[in-house]
């Protein structure tokens, strides 16, 4: 805070003439100073100075040359007698108390520069200060980084730092830690704002990215908003979010900005450690999945983590719930058999699977530690997740697939690639849908001939021509039990396949 005219008033001994009558008057910060003998010094002011002169063309009226300088915004009016006038000049003195501009004598025995020197002084030591206030502040900050609570810490120390209050979101908008009063919702709803504007054009003002940071102001309420990570235009990790009642000084922006740098690397020094702690439990997978249990519990209890205790059985959800699952039990990410997609996977006991999951989870049967089990259960429940995932993020048990037939056992891409194959024929018939609802008819109706036509509301000989029909196009026999049976799945595939909404394929989320 630059020093108050009074401050400089005390010092110097300079004598209050006019113009200061009023309450905080002489509270006016004081910037600079200048020297100016111009009859409109006001286009080489910036306002805040302490204006000098000792009046060498002052004659006469001079209320608008004290118009001027108040529009300026001029601290005050220093005058210097001895030289051009023995005293302050009467119309001066006038105009200041009039216009209520601050009017100072200087005494002559004073040098302007000597004013200027006192003034430069001050704004030095006031701003040694601030910088000492502000590296004591960082010192605070980084004590609270080393504490147990991490960056828990740094948020609390943080908002006392500024007077105000602080929190700390995921890159959802979530709050992870907020102090008392932190305006939160305001935060969370700017964010996604700006986050819903990313299908705008790149040239739209902010190319569909958040800023680098977000400043908020508000009659009594100033907001600044700083992400976390994300460097390189990559997504940032989280953000965190400071407010205060007060404009932020330029400290105060330097005590923002370094509690920021300690967010940043506390969260990457733990996302480090999360990563290592992923590859030493993908490591004891790979160990159970070798049938050495012993060597696998050895390796965990190094890291004072062990396994489940059986009977156990396995949870799948997709890569992004890693993050969830691993709070709750042993995880790993895992491509299964297949290798092509990557989910996440917990080991937890029978009594452990929670219902309810937000994302879709598949459930295995029980299994033990053998390694023969463990891959037919990381199998089973892939399979049931793929059907939790068309169920649209149900909970969804291997055992429960045993009561959608053979078909619920089937991969769903390759179940509606066999059907698109073995009734393409039928489809492309001139586009005859009657063809396939009356192999379905028929075949629903066990091949009796009376009962099909009678669901379809044709002809016992209208069907029998459709399905010598069907015979032909497929060169299939439709007698024989075994066609029947993938004529059947075929037609099921292709209803499921209809009846499921089609969503966009997203590639497997290779960043952990």
């Amino acid at each position: 805070m630059p020093p108050s005219l009074q401050t400089v008033v005390r010092r110097m001994n300079l004598r209050p003439v006019a113009g200061t009558s009023g309450p905080g008057v002489l509270e006016a910060a004081v910037r600079w100073v200048a020297v100016s003998e111009l009859a409109d010094p006001t286009p080489y002011l910036e306002g805040g100075e302490l204006l000098l002169t000792t009046g060498m063309r002052m004659e006469g009226d001079q209320s608008d040359y004290v118009a001027r300088l108040v529009r300026r915004g001029v601290a005050g009016l220093g005058f210097g007698v001895g030289v051009s006038h023995e005293q302050v000049p009467p119309a001066l003195v006038e105009a200041a108390e009039s216009a209520g501009l601050p009017l100072l004598e200087v005494p002559r025995e004073t040098p302007f520069i000597a004013v200027g020197k006192a003034v430069s002084e001050l704004l030095a030591a006031e701003q040694y200060e601030e910088i000492s206030r502000a590296f004591a502040a960082q010192g605070r900050l980084t004590r609270a980084a080393l504490r147990p609570e991490g960056v828990r810490a740094v948020i609390d120390r943080l908002a006392r730092e500024v007077g105000g209050w602080a929190a700390l979101l995921e890159d959802s908008g979530e709050v992870r830690h907020a102090t008392p009063g932190a305006r939160t919702e305001a935060v969370a709803s700017e964010l996604s704002r700006r986050r819903g504007r990313s299908h705008e054009p790149a040239d739209a003002g902010t190319g569909g990215r958040v800023p680098a940071s977000l400043a908020l102001s508000a009659p009594g309420e100033h907001i600044v908003v700083q992400p976390l990570g994300g460097g390189g235009g990559a997504r940032p990790r989280g953000f965190f979010a400071v407010g205060s009642m007060r404009p932020f000084s330029p400290i105060t922006h330097t005590v923002i900005n370094a509690a920021g740098s300690l967010l940043t690397l506390a969260m990457e020094q733990g996302r480090t450690q999360l990563v290592a702690e992923r590859r030493v439990r993908t490591a004891v997978l790979e160990l159970l999945l070798a049938g050495e249990p012993d060597r696998a519990r050895a390796v965990l209890a190094a890291l004072g983590g062990r396994l489940p205790e059986e009977p156990l059985v396995v949870l799948a959800a997709p890569p992004e719930a890693l993050d969830v699952l691993e709070t709750r039990a042993f995880t790993a990410l895992t491509m299964g058999e297949e290798e092509t997609r990557p989910m996440a996977i917990a080991l937890v006991t029978e009594q452990a699977v929670a219902e309810g999951a937000e994302t879709p989870v598949g459930v295995s049967l029980p299994f033990g530690y053998a390694a023969q089990a463990l891959r037919s259960a990381i199998d089973q429940a892939g399979r049931a997740l793929e059907a939790a995932t068309g169920r649209g993020g149900l909970v969804v048990r291997f055992g429960e697939l045993a009561g959608q037939g053979l078909l619920g056992l089937l991969d769903p891409a390759a179940a509606q690639a066999f059907s698109a194959a073995i009734l393409a024929p039928l489809a492309t018939y001139g586009s005859r849908a009657d063809l396939v609802e009356s192999l379905r008819a028929y075949l629903e109706s066990n091949g009796h001939w009376d009962a099909a036509a009678q669901r379809l509301g044709v002809h016992r000989h209208t069907l029998r021509y459709r399905m010598r029909r069907v015979a032909d196009l497929l060169g299939r026999d439709l007698d024989d039990p075994g066609v029947r049976a993938e004529l059947w799945l075929a037609l099921e595939a292709a209803r499921r396949a209809a009846a499921t909404p089609a969503t966009p394929a997203s590639p497997p989320d290779n960043s952990r």
